[in-house]
């Protein structure tokens, strides 16, 4: 067997590989570097505080997200998404029915969709902020830019409005098939002050994912019910009827040190898997009632059901939050500092059937996260747990007819009492189609078909988490590279200055 290159195939390379495929996924390259995020804050880390990403797959509808509310924006954003007057039509949302937020940025007034009324409360009492218009970008651009043909100077991030690539951008700094995410990055620096507990930095509920993983940071996974045990090994029942005899035989295989490279090192990776499933069982369990699965306070406040349309439905956010929450509440247990969790949910890619699509996920998301921080504040920890939302892409302003198709930039949401909340940060679209040859002020942050080109790169919003989690400012730049090409002064569009801050300014001071 010949190695094109031997340096690729030495032990540790092997151990960073092995993290990296037992992960990979949709989410893949986000989950790694949101590991990174934690080992970075947990190096000297005296206090405990967690990232939680709520990953939206499909690319949420932005515009019926956060929705146009001043009378004159919701006029132009009712139009162009096919309806009339005040009460809609064809996927524009009727202003009646909005839940309006108490402040206002740029002269323009949003509100939230109607089912997200819980998510609205804490908006206007001062506990979650929306970021407007963020999406992957390489370089401050504008509309022109875009347009232009300069491509050294103003790179566009590839293959736009793809689901896995810009999943992956969204999550790391590359397309599909990246290897290390801003969240695994975070984690790689907490690793250190985590010590015994450095496993459990970077926690998916929602399956394989590569945003908790980073070059040394491995991303653990759990389910909506605890840990997953290996049940040759476990102390259930196999689930073929493994006898005792069978069972103290595979307990040796597992144990046994082995002649090759790859035995050993699967073995060490197996016992570890066992090992945790062992501590993270015994840390949780006093988070759970009994075993008919009924959970005490605060860990009641997530309902098992919600009612849409009339009809009960489960709520797989929200078990998967209530997950994070006894996580959370066990920290002491799993001996961590930082903490960097993924959640998700799917469903998001609505070219068909939006309104009624999009009303059972915004009450799942606003019934789920407005769970988790009320958890949050039960547990004592509000000012140390920060959630945020991420998707794919925005969608299109423009009906497709009864839908939106892919975009670009969107708006996100997070929430904590460390957030600067009841305010919106960056800066806040016109409302228009952006077909190609306008020069309309309207059209200024447009792409056609009313995609937004964003005014706030993934690299600021991440950097900005990352540092009130506690990253060194010389360090933010491994975590996001491309977090170099902003703070450098603003870009003049339009006869207006627009500045790209590294800080956004949505978190409170640590």
């Amino acid at each position: 067997m010949h190695l094109i290159n031997p340096d690729l195939h030495t032990r540790r390379a092997f151990l960073r590989r092995s993290g990296q495929l037992a992960f990979t996924g949709a989410a893949m390259p986000m989950a790694m570097n949101l590991a990174a995020i934690g080992e970075a804050a947990a190096q000297t880390a005296t206090d405990y505080k967690a990232l939680v990403c709520v990953f939206l797959y499909g690319g949420n509808d932005y515009a019926n997200t956060v929705v146009n509310y001043d009378q004159a924006s919701y006029d132009l954003y009712a139009k162009i998404r096919g309806g009339a007057g005040q009460d809609g039509g064809g996927i524009a949302l009727a202003r009646t029915g909005l839940t309006p937020l108490q402040a206002a940025v740029g002269g323009k007034e949003y509100a939230f969709h109607p089912s997200m009324g819980g998510m609205a409360n804490l908006f206007n009492t001062g506990k979650t902020a929306v970021i407007l218009n963020t999406g992957p970008l390489f370089v401050p651009t504008s509309r022109a830019d875009y347009f232009g043909t300069n491509r050294a100077a103003y790179p566009l991030p590839p293959k736009l409005f793809s689901h896995n690539d810009q999943q992956s951008l969204w999550q790391s700094k590359s397309p599909e098939g990246s290897t290390v995410g801003w969240g695994g990055n975070i984690a790689d620096r907490a690793l250190s002050t985590n010590g015994n507990g450095s496993l459990f930095t970077a926690v998916s509920v929602t399956g394989n994912s590569v945003f908790l993983s980073g070059n040394t940071a491995f991303s653990y996974q759990v389910s909506t019910n605890g840990a997953v045990k290996i049940y040759t090994v476990g102390d259930s029942a196999y689930p073929y009827g493994m006898s005792p005899v069978g069972k103290s035989a595979a307990k040796l295989i597992v144990n046994a040190a082995g002649s090759s490279i790859l035995g050993q090192e699967y073995n060490k990776v197996t016992k570890r898997s066992i090992d945790a499933e062992v501590t993270v069982s015994a840390a949780i369990a006093g988070s759970k009632a009994n075993a008919s699965n009924i959970y005490p306070a605060p860990f009641d406040k997530f309902k098992s059901i919600s009612v849409i349309n009339g009809a009960n439905t489960n709520n797989p956010l929200a078990e998967q939050l209530r997950m994070v929450a006894r996580m959370i509440k066990a920290r002491d247990g799993l001996g961590v500092k930082r903490q960097v969790f993924l959640v998700s949910m799917g469903g998001f890619d609505l070219h068909d059937n939006l309104i009624t699509g999009h009303v059972k996920n915004m009450q799942r998301v606003s019934e789920a996260m407005t769970a988790f921080y009320e958890a949050t504040v039960d547990l004592g920890v509000v000012g140390n747990v920060t959630a945020f939302t991420a998707s794919d892409f925005g969608r299109t302003l423009a009906s497709n007819g009864d839908g939106s198709d892919h975009g670009w930039g969107s708006h996100h949401m997070v929430v904590g009492g460390a957030v600067k909340g009841k305010q919106f940060y960056g800066y806040a679209p016109p409302v228009g189609s952006g077909a190609r040859e306008s020069t309309a002020d309207v059209d200024l942050w447009q792409v056609g078909q009313g995609r937004l080109l964003p005014t706030t790169s993934v690299d600021q919003y991440a950097a900005t988490l990352a540092k009130w989690f506690g990253v060194a400012d010389a360090d933010l730049q491994d975590i996001v590279p491309n977090l170099a090409n902003f703070g450098k002064g603003s870009i003049s569009v339009g006869g207006q200055q627009f500045a790209y801050p590294k800080d956004v300014g949505f978190m409170n001071p640590a």
